[in-house]
């Protein structure tokens, strides 16, 4: 039981950090267009594959990887972004999302391997 709560409560911890965190680069970036939530999807891309080659807990997979980064990074506003773009432009912020953030991933997964 205590197990359970503790992984629970890493988890929430890590959301709501990683919400808290995305909010505030989307105020930032004034995003209106998209920018703010392609950089956090390219930044949690990295983390996330960085993350898993490191040799760390249970609890800090939970904290940052299922808590923080997943709150962090976001399909669905991907997704009404991709749309309010329009058919051309829209098009074209889909295949920068997805290539930086695969590149963003392998990029994680190389300096992970380094350290």
């Amino acid at each position: 039981m205590e197990r359970t709560l503790v992984g629970t409560g890493l988890v929430a911890a890590g959301g709501f950090l990683g919400a808290v965190t995305r909010y505030g680069i989307d105020v930032a970036t004034g995003d209106v267009t998209g920018v703010g939530t392609l950089l956090v999807n390219v930044l949690g891309s990295f983390v996330l594959g960085l993350l898993v080659t490191q040799a760390v807990s249970v609890r800090i997979r939970l904290l940052v990887g299922t808590g923080f980064v997943s709150s962090f990074t976001t399909y669905s506003t991907f997704a009404a972004d991709t749309v309010a773009l329009g058919t051309v432009t829209g098009t074209g912020y889909v295949f920068v999302s997805y290539a930086s953030g695969f590149l963003a991933a392998v990029g994680g997964l190389a300096v992970g391997r380094r350290l």
